[in-house]
């Protein structure tokens, strides 16, 4: 290692440099100088990404600059850059104040732009086990709320179980294998029961953090007591990071039919239960966290596939719903200034009375249901399409099938905000920050249901 490479992992250095100069900083500047660092850390992080060309040559040990991470760390940038322009408006209605709140997001986005760098095992786990850290500290910040904490605890509990289930899966992989790199951790004639064993693990322990059934059951209450702007951050970010990091995983690893069940069973079961559950809820937030579990379905079924094309739509799908969770988190969080708005009762007519953030969350339902011209559209027909080509059939018809059912709650939002009358008072108007936020998501979303070849070249060129 020499100097020189270090650019190649400028926006780790960037981020973690950030995270400690607003952590240690902050009690000497002004308020609200934290959030704008922080901000300005995320940005510079992932402009540095965009334009450094991937290495095949380490930076340092352990951590190559790939062409997979320079497609995921501009977008944790951009969902940690959104998140905390979301959250300057938010916070300052619930008294969440101090450097905490923006070092701990840096600290997550170090941990998730490291994660798809990393090229040893242990680096993996290190990596996605800080994201996970970093949001247990984020969940528990409104402290004006108990239902915060209760929420944290939970999100806690059941990660230090998917932790454990990691941890001991990366410990058989070694034990096959003898080695912690991922290009040498795969399963040969003399080691694959072991290393199978191992990854069947290390799936348990990704299917929490990914929200699939059965490892689903703290996602509501952990979305619905978490800040707004976190469960935004919380429901994208982490998802992508633990679907990535399955995809480096497979990417060195030859086939392994004897996987094949439980993934079955993981996407089918979530896809349903995820769907089915949503549509009794009342709650936007737990009906968010509902069908973020059906969503991961989706994104398991382009993983079972094995293809490139699978891999591809996984990562398209990806992007996409990182911005319409987002918007419709990112739209909550705006239209919840003065009071939470749980129900989805509480939007009725703000469709009118708020008419920019209105749209953008009606915007996000209709893309979540996946309805042409939108992101949502595009993501979820190269997730069946990737599936029928890749010989999962059944399971894709399933998947439309659930798909067209998760229209009725989705649709459901947006009658509610705009075909019945609102009986309270009109929120205030959005803050700049919200506004800029919420209209660069929107923005996102409609462009690439209108135009989406150039995110199409992205995920292209991260595949190499």
């Amino acid at each position: 290692m020499i100097i020189p490479d270090l650019h190649t992992i400028m926006p780790i250095i960037i981020t973690g440099v950030g995270a400690l100069v607003v952590l240690l900083c902050g009690p000497l500047l002004l308020s609200g100088t934290t959030s704008s660092i922080a901000a300005v850390t995320a940005a510079a992080a992932g402009l540095w990404a965009i334009f450094t060309a991937p290495s095949a040559v380490p930076a340092v040990a352990g951590l190559t600059f790939t062409p997979l991470a320079q497609f995921l760390i501009p977008l944790f940038c951009a969902a940690a850059l959104l998140t905390l322009l979301l959250s300057h408006g938010y916070n300052e209605n619930r008294a969440i104040k101090g450097e905490e709140y923006p070092a701990t997001v840096l600290f997550a986005l170090f941990a998730l732009c490291v994660l798809p760098c990393a090229s040893n095992l242990l680096i993996l786990f290190l990596a996605i086990e800080s994201v996970s850290f970093a949001f247990y500290i984020l969940v528990t910040m409104d402290l004006q709320r108990a239902e915060s904490g209760e929420a944290g605890l939970k999100y806690l509990l059941m990660g230090a179980v998917a932790a454990a289930f990691t941890a001991f899966g990366f410990a058989l992989i070694f034990a096959g294998s003898g080695t912690l790199e991922l290009a040498g951790a795969v399963p040969h004639a003399d080691n694959r029961a072991i290393v199978a064993a191992g990854w069947g693990v290390v799936i348990m322990g990704m299917a929490f953090k990914l929200s699939l059934v059965p490892a689903h059951l703290w996602t509501p209450d952990v979305y619905q007591g978490a800040p707004a702007p976190v469960a935004a951050f919380l429901s994208t970010s982490s998802k992508v990071a633990a679907a990535s990091l399955l995809l480096m995983l497979l990417t060195f690893s030859p086939p392994m039919p004897e996987l094949r069940i439980p993934l079955v069973l993981l996407s089918l079961l979530s896809m349903v239960v995820g769907n089915l559950a949503a549509l009794r809820q009342q709650n936007i937030k737990r009906m968010l966290a509902y069908s973020s579990i059906a969503h991961m379905g989706y994104l398991t079924l382009a993983l079972l596939t094995g293809t490139r094309e699978g891999y591809a739509a996984l990562l398209l799908y990806g992007a996409i719903y990182t911005a319409m969770n987002l918007a419709a988190f990112g739209a909550i969080a705006s239209l919840s200034l003065e009071k939470e708005r749980d129900q989805i009762a509480d939007y009725s007519g703000l469709g009118f009375s708020a008419p920019l953030r209105g749209g953008v969350l009606a915007l996000a339902m209709l893309a979540l249901a996946g309805l042409p011209p939108t992101g949502g559209f595009i993501g979820k027909f190269f997730i069946f399409y990737s599936a029928i080509k890749g010989g999962e059939t059944a399971l894709a018809i399933v998947g439309i099938i659930s798909a067209a059912v998760s229209s009725f709650f989705y649709l459901k939002v947006v009658a509610s905000l705009y075909m019945h009358r609102s009986s309270s008072p009109a929120p205030r108007a959005a803050a700049a920050a919200d506004a800029v936020a919420l209209c660069c998501a929107a923005a996102f979303i409609l462009l690439l249901g209108v135009f989406p070849a150039p995110l199409l070249r992205l995920v292209d060129a991260a595949l190499q």
